[in-house]
């Protein structure tokens, strides 16, 4: 089973613009990214999926001098820019990842594939009931499925937010969820707001120069040795963007 990851990003964040492309020990965030989850060893492809809007021109350039394999399509129909991004890329299974995770773990996204691959579901995620930290979201998709709704979705909510269309729809299609050891769902890795960028670039500064592949003990490591460095949901809401929308009984209980 041929397992592809599309990590979709864009300039035009509207809480951070540009955060793609902010330096973190002088190398793009999302370039930071990437060298995460190329240590994935469940992941057969990376892609990364942009918009073919010309803001998103720097970060094009940014990726293709790395040799980044880079797919553009619409700008506002994200879901659309996946299967632009599945037709040019064919693969049995879908790797959903957000460019605003700097501190991704290859360790707990190989989990989350290695768990949809035993159990057969259509989609297999730690996001239904949360237990890692918010910057560690991990969804696995079949192909087919994600197909499927982007054929039936009608709504704008399911065109932004990609997999909203399968996990709505849990009465018609196999959904589960990974639950880590602890209840670490409290912390806050993701990027979204300057202070975000603020602590994830102090972890890169504390750990990377003696372990590049430093992943979540370390990085608990040193919240344990400075809490002051620590942010939580109680900075900022987690899935904030899902906010007021309908996602699903599921959805909806693990939040």
């Amino acid at each position: 089973m041929v397992t592809v990851a599309i990590l979709q990003a864009r300039i035009t964040s509207s809480r951070l613009p540009g955060k793609v492309l902010a330096p973190i020990l002088g190398v793009p965030m999302v370039i930071r990214q990437i060298e995460r989850l190329e240590r994935a060893a469940g992941i057969d492809e990376l892609v990364v999926a942009t918009s073919t809007d010309a803001s998103d021109d720097p970060l094009v350039e940014a990726l293709t001098a790395r040799r980044i394999t880079v797919v553009r399509g619409p700008l506002d129909d994200v879901l659309d820019r996946f299967i632009v991004a599945m037709d040019a890329h064919p693969s049995d299974a879908v790797v959903r990842l957000t460019a605003d995770c700097p501190l991704a773990s290859p360790v707990v996204i190989d989990r989350v594939i290695s768990a949809f691959h035993d159990s057969g579901a259509d989609y297999v995620s730690n996001t239904m009931q949360p237990s890692f930290p918010d910057g560690l979201d991990v969804e696995v998709v079949r192909a087919a499925v994600l197909r499927e709704v982007a054929g039936i979705a009608t709504d704008p909510p399911e065109r932004e937010h990609v997999t909203l269309g399968v996990y709505r729809r849990h009465e018609r299609y196999d959904i589960r969820n990974v639950a880590g050891e602890q209840d670490l769902s409290g912390l806050r890795w993701t990027v979204d707001i300057p202070e975000d960028l603020v602590f994830v670039t102090a972890v890169y500064e504390a750990l990377y120069p003696g372990n590049p592949a430093f992943d979540l003990p370390e990085i608990l490591e040193l919240l344990r040795e400075h809490p002051e460095l620590s942010r939580t949901t109680d900075d900022s809401e987690r899935n904030a963007a899902l906010r007021g929308l309908d996602t699903g009984a599921m959805r909806m209980d693990g939040n």
